[in-house]
């Protein structure tokens, strides 16, 4: 199942964390540029979104909300913190 980032310059090592755990592709969207309605999509193997709250615009946090509502993706929002992101996903 693949999982798309939203938010986040940088990754760090949470990229190659969420591979360990099985998550197969990782996409990532930066997340602080304006962008156009309808420019931003979940990409199709997307099981799980991650938001990075603290590193996220508004608008594209709700796109990204509305557009995994109607796919039926979870959406998990987290700071950028390894740690963080284990505890919502429940590990």
């Amino acid at each position: 199942m693949g999982v798309f980032i939203v938010g986040g310059d940088r990754l760090g090592r949470i990229p190659h964390n969420l591979s360990l755990l099985g998550f197969d592709p990782v996409y990532h969207f930066r997340g602080r540029k304006k962008i156009a309605p309808g420019k931003l999509s979940i990409p199709e193997k997307t099981g799980l979104v991650i938001v990075l709250t603290d590193y996220v615009s508004h608008p594209i946090a709700a796109m990204i909300k509305e557009q995994a509502g109607k796919k039926n993706i979870p959406v998990v929002y987290a700071k950028r913190s390894w740690p963080q992101i284990c505890q919502k996903l429940k590990l």
